[in-house]
């Protein structure tokens, strides 16, 4: 019986439900010659040292590499290469090949929760996940406004006028998740109304503090477990 070998590659990622996610798949397909290991890696340079891992067969990529991972790479899908950011990585005929399932999952979650009074966006952050969350804005030709640490438009010059003008907001700071459950990035919460749709694509904490200070202004919140679902069956 040959090992069919998976894992997840990032910096700092005890806290990813991934391992236990795919483990309880494999065991429900029988598939007892599979497993999926957590690959910390404190330097996207030692990525050779996964990559040449006898019996693996691809694995899951998460912050911070899912830029920094792509001139690793042999090849990427027509859709990586749009969004210019992977998440998977499959490796098939001696040649790794980049593929984003982000955008899938974030685009099965926008459409289920999207109602027609959100027109236009406010996306948090700038990174691997805020690049699959553009594409699909872009596809569906929803206008967005885009908040960074180091931009004009930052945590501190984002105006409540602003958060009143766009009903749709995604949170892809990394800011929030286990164990730091009690940080949320700076926001003017008080311009949320019930109107508004946020979601946070962290998952561990289920409620991350930006969700809770959300939600007391009566907004829909959604959480990023739904989306790992969803990326995680089309990665499979």
């Amino acid at each position: 019986m040959n090992a069919k070998k998976f894992g997840l590659v990032g910096k700092n990622i005890s806290y990813s439900f991934s391992k236990k996610y795919f483990t309880e798949k494999f065991n429900k397909l029988f598939l007892k010659e599979h497993s999926y290991e957590i690959f910390d890696l404190q330097n996207i340079n030692d990525i050779s040292q996964i990559t040449t891992i006898e019996g693996l067969k691809g694995f899951n990529v998460t912050i911070p590499y899912k830029e920094q991972i792509i001139p690793f790479l042999d090849e990427l899908s027509d859709e990586a290469q749009k969004i210019g950011a992977i998440n998977t990585v499959v490796l098939k005929d001696g040649k790794t090949i980049g593929y984003n399932t982000d955008a899938f999952g974030f685009e099965k979650t926008l459409l289920l929760h999207r109602k027609e009074h959100h027109q236009s966006a406010i996306i948090l952050c700038d990174g691997g996940a805020a690049k699959a969350v553009k594409y699909v804005l872009d596809k569906h030709e929803i206008p967005y406004i885009t908040v960074t640490r180091k931009s004009e438009l930052n945590f501190d010059t984002l105006t409540a006028d602003q958060v009143l003008e766009n009903k749709l907001i995604v949170q892809c700071t990394p800011v929030g998740t286990f164990p730091n459950v009690d940080d949320s990035v700076t926001f003017p919460f008080n311009a949320l109304t019930e109107q508004h749709l946020i979601i946070d694509l962290i998952y561990n904490p289920e409620y991350t503090q930006f969700i809770k200070n959300a939600y007391k202004q009566n907004a829909k919140c959604v959480n990023g477990y739904f989306m790992l679902e969803q990326q995680a069956e089309k990665a499979w």
